[in-house]
């Protein structure tokens, strides 16, 4: 696939920016099996023609901040009876990792809402709800947005994304006694370090928080069953979870939230965006491990229920 076969309109209003027309999927299993939620906030790659135009990159240069085809490395999730909830937006429009308002106001013409947070390190680091860089530090637009385009794409695109993480986790909450959060994402193979560009030595980096998010067992399930079968695993360096795995993360209330970055060398061509040959072996490895994470949060909603 070649990097810009799947840049497309989504659909089209008369407002300054386009909403769109689908802006998530929800991947049911054909029965509730697991109290597992799998979320992919970045692989969308859907992009309408009026942000293609706001912007002064080009779309390969968007698509850098593309979690590609994670996704469809955690399509089987559906078969160890998880649904998976998808972003069809892609993350340079909105990203749906962040608070809801993390918001630039030098990136805006007009007044942003006094709810909206303007200091966090993230809107600092130009990476905010509504992200002001993609790849190396380029400036994603030529202009100033206006106000009323960052409200209607939190409106359009974030909230309906939220809205489906919190009514799963809650169904699944209902129906187990307990609700695992799985924030699938990808990583580049190198970064930028404090002595420059720095390769990432591991296949996966496990997120949660420290240990803050999610019960250490099903952090270790996930660690040995991605070592068993051949892998590198590092857990919360560089990356120890975002906001979904902060805000729906709170084990004491027995809603657990795990990150996995996957180290995109692993699985394609980071300059071509085009798939290894390896891809379906790995996608089939993760779905193992999805069941396996599946089989021990199950165990746990049973202990907790004998427990209480």
């Amino acid at each position: 696939m070649s990097q810009f076969e799947i840049i497309a309109e989504a659909g089209e209003t008369p407002a300054a920016e386009p909403e769109l027309a689908r802006p998530i999927e929800v991947v049911e299993p054909a029965a509730l099996a697991s109290p597992l939620v799998l979320s992919s906030p970045h692989s969308g790659r859907v992009y309408p023609k009026s942000f293609l135009a706001a912007s002064r990159l080009d779309p390969a240069m968007l698509r850098r901040s593309e979690d590609a085809f994670v996704d469809e490395l955690f399509a089987g999730a559906h078969r160890c009876g998880a649904p998976l909830v998808r972003a069809i937006f892609p993350r340079a429009f909105l990203d749906a990792n962040r608070e809801p308002f993390e918001l630039d106001p030098r990136m805006f013409d007009g007044r942003l809402p006094p709810h909206a947070n303007t200091r966090s390190l993230r809107v600092a680091a130009g990476l905010g709800t509504i992200a002001r860089l993609v790849a190396e530090s380029q400036e994603i637009y030529a202009r100033r947005l206006p106000v009323e385009t960052a409200l209607r794409r939190i409106e359009a695109t974030y909230r309906p994304y939220h809205g489906a993480l919190r009514r799963l986790t809650q169904r699944a909450h209902r129906a187990f006694g307990l609700s695992v959060l799985f924030d699938c994402h990808s990583m580049p193979s190198v970064v930028a370090g404090t002595g420059g560009a720095e390769r990432i030595k591991a296949d996966f980096v496990l997120g949660d928080r420290y240990g803050t998010s999610c019960a250490p067992e099903l952090t270790a399930t996930v660690e040995s069953e991605l070592r068993r079968r051949g892998y590198s695993v590092q857990r919360n360096k560089p990356y120890a979870g975002g906001f979904i795995t902060e805000h729906y993360g709170a084990p004491g209330s027995n809603a657990h939230a795990l990150q996995v970055e996957i180290n995109r060398g692993v699985y394609m061509n980071e300059a071509t965006f085009s798939k290894l040959p390896h891809f379906a072996a790995l996608a089939e490895d993760l779905t193992a491990v999805v069941a396996a994470l599946s089989e021990v949060a199950q165990a746990l909603a049973t202990w907790k229920a004998a427990a209480e």
